[in-house]
């Protein structure tokens, strides 16, 4: 598959070379030429100098025959103006932009663009480094919107159904791992002490729904 990536930086040039050692090939477009230095001494790719929205640069840049176009410069206006214009003028199914601002990346997945909301994933990544002891997050989806996290049950949650664990519009128990077996428990199922449940909850939920475990259920709820 050809590739278009529009970005030079760091994130633009460890794609472009990821994406040649996969055996792709690959086009580089930056409006500042020095940027290319970044790519290694390697790269057999084409690398084009100029605005990324230009539709003359990315058709030199081999678009009309690209699969795919990432656009990870470092100006969120760029990149969803590039990715645009791959979508709705060549007709590029596969389009991907960086967004820095969260609130902007949601209103452009609205718009059938696909956005990696740069700020989130990066805080939750860097928070997995710097407190191992911190619950897990097992899988991130690309806008770092929906998270997949593992947790241990509380003694307190003992003989209560999964379903109470649920919270509408936030949390939802995907899994439930039992003895060091795993299942897709249904919502009737009856935890015991020791079972580690899989959740999907909102990047945004993770400490509502921890707070939820931790308090234990509600007085009556068995």
């Amino acid at each position: 598959m050809h590739v278009v990536v529009v970005g030079c930086g760091r994130v633009g040039a460890g794609l472009a070379r990821n994406l040649e050692e996969s055996g792709h090939t690959v086009a580089v477009v930056d409006r500042r030429p020095r940027a290319f230095e970044r790519l290694p001494q390697e790269f057999a790719g084409r690398t084009v100098t100029g605005v990324g929205f230009d539709r003359d640069r990315l058709t030199e840049a081999g678009i009309q025959e690209a699969g795919a176009l990432a656009a990870v410069t470092n100006g969120d206006n760029s990149n969803i103006l590039v990715a645009r214009v791959a979508r709705e003028t060549f007709g590029v199914e596969r389009v991907v932009a960086r967004i820095y601002d969260p609130r902007r990346a949601k209103i452009f997945e609205r718009l059938g663009i696909p956005t990696i909301a740069t700020v989130e994933w990066a805080t939750e990544r860097v928070l997995q480094r710097i407190m191992p002891d911190r619950p897990s997050t097992e899988w991130i989806d690309p806008s770092a919107n929906v998270l997949l996290v593992e947790r241990p049950i509380p003694a307190p949650w003992a003989g209560h159904k999964l379903i109470e664990l649920d919270l509408a519009g936030h949390a939802r128990v995907a899994a439930l791992t039992r003895l060091g077996q795993g299942s897709v428990a249904g919502p009737d199922t009856v935890l015991q002490e020791g079972d580690v449940i899989h959740v999907m909850v909102s990047g945004s939920s993770i400490e509502h729904f921890d707070s939820h475990l931790g308090t234990g259920p509600a007085k009556g709820g068995h």
